[in-house]
């Protein structure tokens, strides 16, 4: 998986996000929370397709949420191929940014890898799950 984050990974379909929000399941690390549904994905050579979002609730001025937005799309595009190389089942992700605060590129780093080690961590217990019943 390479380090660019290209258009055919942004997760742009309408009914594949109410599906997400509808049917997925969440792993939070503060000051974010990733919403996750394994799926069929019509490009078979992309293991995720990925949204991000932050609620206008804390951050009135669109300038600060896509300040923030795009310290969520550089962490996650630096990070993703570390963590998933080895999926073996396409997923769609959204992660939201539920802070009330400013990050720092540093802190929304720490926080990324510390969301995706949930997230490995959640699906690793629930294949185990499945394989043992």
């Amino acid at each position: 998986m390479d380090r660019r984050f290209n258009k055919h990974e942004k997760l742009k379909s309408k009914k594949l996000i109410n599906k997400l929000f509808t049917e997925g399941q969440t792993v939070s690390a503060y000051p974010l929370r990733l919403v996750y549904l394994p799926t069929s994905l019509n490009e078979a050579n992309t293991p995720v397709k990925t949204g991000v979002s932050v609620s206008k609730r804390y951050f009135k001025k669109a300038v600060q949420r896509i300040r923030i937005k795009r310290l969520m799309r550089e962490a996650y595009r630096l990070n993703k191929s570390t963590y998933f190389n080895n999926l073996t089942t396409p997923h769609a992700f959204m992660i939201l940014y539920i802070g009330n605060k400013k990050p720092t590129y540093l802190q929304m780093e720490q926080a990324m890898n510390k969301l995706f080690n949930k997230f490995i961590n959640a699906t690793h217990k629930a294949t185990s799950d499945e394989k043992n019943t």
